[in-house]
């Protein structure tokens, strides 16, 4: 899936400032360069990001995940620069992403999503997420996190 002018690609270390860049307009607890430096080394076939205008304008960072029970898609990171949002971006992301999960036999994708992001759980229910339980103070600020999922078959 592309948009003309706006391609996906897989994530490079050139491309960490303006990762980091996005990460600290999008979130108020933003991961550090070096936790996308790990995430690069540890998940570098599931880090992809968006290329529009000739510059990164969002991001995706997942990996698949086998509790021995079962296998899905984790979605850890996730955000698109304020000044390309609604433009399909994040959707490209996050569905390039899922079909990758799928082509590793996960059985579907989670993520967490801050209580408060209201906008963003929106984002995720039109793309056929559910949430299915909360994490109390998941996050730094003692925030709760609602954990969604969405399932392949």
């Amino acid at each position: 899936m592309s948009k003309p002018g706006i391609f996906l690609r897989k994530a490079v270390i050139g491309d960490l400032p303006a990762i980091v860049a996005i990460e600290r307009e999008s979130f108020v607890d933003p991961w550090t360069e070096e936790a996308f430096l790990q995430a690069l080394e540890c998940w570098a076939e599931t880090f992809f990001v968006a290329v529009a205008c000739g510059e990164v304008a969002g991001f995706i960072v997942g990996g698949i995940e086998d509790t021995g029970e079962a296998v899905y898609g984790h979605i850890c990171n996730f955000a698109v620069a304020e000044r390309f949002r609604h433009r399909g971006i994040g959707a490209m992301l996050v569905q390039s992403t899922e079909r990758l999960f799928a082509v590793d036999l996960a059985e579907g994708v989670q993520l967490e999503v801050r209580v408060s992001n209201i906008y963003a759980q929106a984002f995720y229910r039109r793309h056929d997420y559910q949430p299915v339980f909360t994490i109390a103070g998941y996050y730094s600020n003692g925030e709760d996190a609602i954990v969604m999922m969405k399932w392949f078959f």
